[in-house]
């Protein structure tokens, strides 16, 4: 390996990683994560009731609910590995979603499940919600429900500095891409980019390792985690063309479960009217760089009625 891409591949598995920017070289950008003392606190509804949700029941039964959530994405979900700590704006909207159900956030019991294990876990009730860059879309529809949704995200590429012959996935032919396993991007990128070399595996952030140390030519997902990873590592990464598709991110729930699904929904209305969740977003993804956009109208499928 080239020693400009050993030293990349270090960078990844630890600012990347997380926490270790100041192990990189002199006059590297400190971490840019979240702001705690920037965060809004959530008032919890302590007279909410649900009874209609087996979910919120067996959750109000046992004190806590508990949710499924990525921990390796910058600004999204991500998990600090010295203390356990959660943070990121898919975190806040957990942490939002908690406190309108009736729960304290800070009871909240977080779990990591991989992209390919999503709908597995819902099914399983291994956990009561999901918020992890979930994009909502008919087929996961037949097996899970969406509140939402709470943000519009698009598919995007991540490529390192020095690549200047990838500008869009038109330029993808013959070339290793990385995404991860049971994604919504992959499947496109296996659809309707058939000559790119689908490279998979269980979380982003091996993919990019695998970017920094030149094993494959490109990332591809969501723009909002591709510009965290950019914006960890902004001298070795950097986003090429304008994103392709949209994805609505929703949070998942039992797909049976219409009562705990519609009270997300009024949920997630309630905290973008009270001004929480810019403040999340200005507080965690925001510091990426990119303003907070207008948040998406909340689809009530099923109901004959949208926000």
């Amino acid at each position: 390996m080239p020693r400009t891409g050993r030293r990349l591949a270090a960078l990844t598995l630890a600012a990347v990683a997380l926490l270790a920017a100041a192990c990189g070289k002199e006059g590297s950008p400190p971490v840019k994560g979240p702001r705690p003392e920037s965060l809004p606190a959530y008032t919890v509804d302590t007279g909410f009731r649900l009874p209609d949700s087996p979910t919120w029941r067996a959750a109000k039964s046992r004190g806590h609910l508990t949710v499924g959530v990525k921990e390796d994405q910058p600004y999204l979900g991500e998990k600090d590995p010295a203390t356990g700590v959660y943070s990121g704006f898919d975190i806040e909207i957990a942490k939002m979603m908690s406190a309108s159900l009736g729960f304290a956030p800070g009871t909240l019991a977080y779990r990591t499940i991989a992209s390919a294990n999503r709908e597995t876990a819902l099914q399983n009730g291994q956990i009561d919600y999901y918020v992890g860059t979930y994009t909502i879309n008919d087929l996961r529809k037949k097996q899970v429900g969406f509140a939402g949704p709470y943000y519009i995200a698009g598919q995007s590429l991540l490529v390192r500095k020095d690549e200047d012959d990838i500008h869009g996935p038109q330029d993808l032919a013959g070339k290793r891409v990385c995404s991860v396993a049971g994604s919504t991007p992959l499947r496109r990128l296996r659809k309707d980019y058939p000559k790119a070399v689908a490279v998979a595996y269980d979380t982003y952030s091996i993919c990019v390792d695998n970017l920094l140390s030149y094993q494959v030519a490109a990332v591809t997902t969501d723009d909002t985690i591709l510009m965290g990873f950019a914006a960890k590592a902004p001298d070795e990464l950097k986003l090429a063309g304008r994103p392709f598709s949209e994805e609505p991110y929703g949070i998942g729930v039992p797909r049976g479960d219409t009562a705990l699904r519609l009270a997300l929904d009024d949920a997630i209305e309630a905290h973008e009217r009270n001004g929480d969740w810019k403040k999340a977003y200005d507080a965690t993804l925001g510091r990426s760089g990119v303003p907070a956009p207008k948040p998406p109208a909340v689809d009530r499928y099923g109901t004959g009625r949208s926000a």
